[in-house]
């Protein structure tokens, strides 16, 4: 198959690609991720906090080091677990991190501004603005604007970050590993819907909305829909874009009071409306498709992947 018609999930068999590579890649950036972020972050609280922030971190009372520190405290760990990542793909499997996002030569950045563009405007209209006509009583504005305008530069690194580490990590290692074992789409699809849902399963907004927040806000999206666009697509260059625009507006636009990150977004809802949610999810992601799909076509214009790196050496 010529590069440019393979597909990101057809890259996991580029490099090295056995199984155990896989396995050990997990190994490492599990470590990496877990156990030598979490050395790190009792010392970032301890910069933040004091001995206070080290206590907070070690009881998990991110919010005690302020709706800022809280926030810093919280995402510090992403970058390793993005450098997990990396040193997998490039030492274990020995192809270019790229290739967790596109078989192409280069990654279009049009394609993640296309899925930016298609999540931010239908979901935080509806699901955002939406929620103000049915619930005006429990939104709140923050009039500490100068705390909000020094937070900007930090959300939107420390989102970028976490944002396309998840996505380099559930829809593009777990996909690619998975596709060694079994290359059914659907089996494809449903392995890092159900690994991206468990570790949310004790945010605090999961434990308030129940199952039906479980199975919808993390389980079908993002978890299964974004894969599936994913695999469509052949690249996770619009699920990236997705992620972003749905986690930075959470952090700067609308907040729920005890959400899992709490920052100090420009207006905070006092209650986790589960239902509501749940109902502007049937909604926007149709309008999410079509307007990805419709309004945006196709970036086909991206140059094949080199030869040089389609060496295949188990």
């Amino acid at each position: 198959m010529e590069a440019k018609d393979a597909t990101y999930v057809e890259a996991a068999g580029w490099g090295k690609y056995r199984w155990w590579r896989y396995l050990l890649g997990l190994v490492v950036i599990l470590f990496v991720g877990l156990v030598v972020s979490g050395i790190a972050v009792p010392r970032v609280a301890f910069l933040l906090g004091g001995q206070e922030g080290l206590a907070a971190v070690s009881r998990l009372d991110y919010a005690a080091l302020g709706p800022v520190g809280g926030f810093v405290a919280v995402m510090v760990s992403f970058p390793f677990f993005l450098a997990g990542i990396l040193i997998a793909v490039t030492l274990i499997h020995q192809r270019h991190p790229r290739t967790l996002v596109t078989a192409r030569e280069k990654i279009s950045w049009r394609r993640v501004g296309h899925g930016f563009v298609a999540w931010f405007v239908p979901f935080w209209l509806i699901a955002g603005l939406g929620q103000y006509f049915f619930y005006p009583d429990t939104f709140s504005f923050n009039f500490d604007l100068t705390t909000f305008a020094l937070f900007v530069p930090l959300a939107l690194i420390f989102n970028a970050i976490q944002t396309t580490t998840e996505e380099l990590f559930f829809r593009g290692y777990i996909v690619q590993g998975a596709s060694i074992v079994w290359s059914n789409r659907v089996f494809l699809a449903l392995v890092p819907a159900v690994i991206f849902t468990l570790p949310h399963l004790l945010n605090p907004e999961a434990i308030a909305g129940g199952w039906l927040t479980v199975f919808f806000n993390y389980f079908l999206v993002p978890g299964l829909v974004w894969t599936v666009v994913s695999l469509i697509d052949g690249t996770t260059e619009l699920a990236i874009g997705v992620h972003f625009a749905n986690n930075i507006g959470g952090n700067l636009l609308m907040g729920v009071a005890g959400n899992a990150v709490n920052a100090p977004t420009l207006f905070t809802v006092s209650k986790f409306h589960a239902t509501y949610t749940t109902l502007s999810m049937l909604v926007v992601v149709p309008v999410f498709l079509a307007i990805a799909y419709k309004v945006f076509k196709r970036d086909k214009a991206s140059e094949p992947v080199f030869q040089s790196d389609r060496n295949i050496h188990r």
